[in-house]
């Protein structure tokens, strides 16, 4: 709960829309049976209540999102063009990012957001922003603030992605990246590094894992299905082992990182003759795509249920392959992706494993952004991204 610090005699009410609560609906018109609000309300004193609920938005990579938020006002007279609207991402750090602010018809978009992110304008009192082309790293905690002159009240929603957690090494072993090379390294094989909560659901869903590794947050856990004396006692109860926040510089550890659906397909090229990984990155060139990255063929045996039990080279030197249907000769008796370490890379001894964007998709994305941004321009008669700061 969060209360004001003085009684406002003008006071707002935020309602943060979210599919995940069971209280009061919006009007049908307006939230067609699909919505929850969650209220700020005024007790007896006039200060204001904050009520919130564990609710969040669900997308995934490339998809688009509303990020839901409803106000009013009180009095209701009062003048739509001095109300400002502004979103907020809140890290873990508690450090803030503008994404988006409007004061009347004037707006602006930031950073990474400009051309991805619009007022949904669904009628009066409509304070939510759409995201589109989302990216693995809008994923988090938003903050929606409406003021009036001095007066403001705050909502929160979450953002949360379909996508899969993997655990990353690179050639040089086990436990040798700080908190700065476990980001870069998994910014490098198509993902970012996972959030506790991410690590938390995967753990639900079977990860085990006995090497510590970064989240993002900057913590260092590992998640344990099956405990063994080997991984922190056999007596131990399962669960994801916290070795807390370490230092982001001195301290090496291996990453948990995170990647989302895929913006085009991975395929096992077929070809007469095994290739050391010079031939492989020609191969995958010549057919028109490049060699996978480690978080692009998680996410294809994730996704587009990618099954194959030959194993080939990916783009930083690892052999791996992904098993579906689990099966004798092809890695142990559960799905996952088998990981055959870093060999030599002059060794002739395996298949590849490429990427091709979908080219299509891509344009498709881009002209219904720019429809979209279009029609919303013309509605307000003014650019999305307008240059002035409010």
């Amino acid at each position: 709960m969060q209360f004001s610090k003085q009684p406002r005699p003008l006071a707002f009410v935020i309602f943060i829309l979210t599919s995940a609560l069971s209280v009061t609906s919006l009007p049908a018109d307006i939230e067609k049976g699909r919505r929850k609000v969650v209220h700020v309300l005024e007790d007896d004193t006039g200060a204001v209540i904050v009520q919130t609920a564990p609710g969040k938005v669900v997308t995934h990579r490339g998809g688009s999102i509303t990020l839901p938020c409803r106000f009013r006002h009180e009095p209701e007279n009062s003048d739509p063009a001095r109300i400002r609207i502004k979103w907020t991402k809140v890290t873990d750090a508690l450090q803030f990012e503008d994404v988006f602010v409007a004061l009347g018809r004037q707006q602006r978009v930031f950073g990474s957001y400009r051309g991805r992110v619009f007022l949904e304008q669904a009628g009066p009192g409509d304070a939510s922003v759409i995201i589109q082309n989302v990216t693995l790293e809008d994923y988090g905690r938003y903050e929606c603030e409406v003021t009036n002159d001095m007066e403001d009240d705050t909502g929160f929603v979450n953002l949360d992605l379909e996508g899969v957690v993997f655990p990353y090494y690179p050639r040089e072993g086990r436990y040798k990246l700080n908190y700065h090379q476990a980001e870069d390294a998994c910014k490098q094989q198509d993902a970012i590094l996972a959030s506790h909560s991410q690590l938390h659901k995967a753990w639900l869903e079977g990860l085990d894992w006995c090497n510590a590794g970064w989240l993002e947050d900057g913590s260092v856990q590992y998640p344990i299905s099956h405990p063994r004396d080997q991984c922190g006692r056999k007596d131990t109860p399962a669960g994801v082992r916290n070795y807390g926040y370490r230092h982001k510089e001195d301290e090496r550890y291996d990453a948990f990182c995170f990647t989302s659906k895929l913006n085009g397909k991975v395929y096992f090229l077929k070809r007469f003759k095994k290739v050391n990984y010079v031939e492989a990155m020609k191969a995958c060139i010549r057919d028109g795509s490049a060699v996978a990255k480690v978080g692009q063929l998680y996410a294809a045996w994730k996704f587009q249920l990618l099954d194959r039990c030959e194993a080939g080279w990916l783009e930083d030197g690892s052999i791996r392959y992904p098993i579906v249907n689990p099966r004798s000769r092809c890695g142990g008796s559960h799905p996952g992706v088998r990981h055959l370490g870093f060999p030599d890379k002059k060794f002739r001894l395996y298949g590849v494993y490429c990427f091709r964007e979908n080219k299509d998709e891509t344009a498709g994305g881009t002209e219904m952004t720019n429809n979209l941004t279009d029609s919303l321009t013309r509605r307000n008669s003014i650019p999305m991204n307008a240059t002035r700061v409010i």
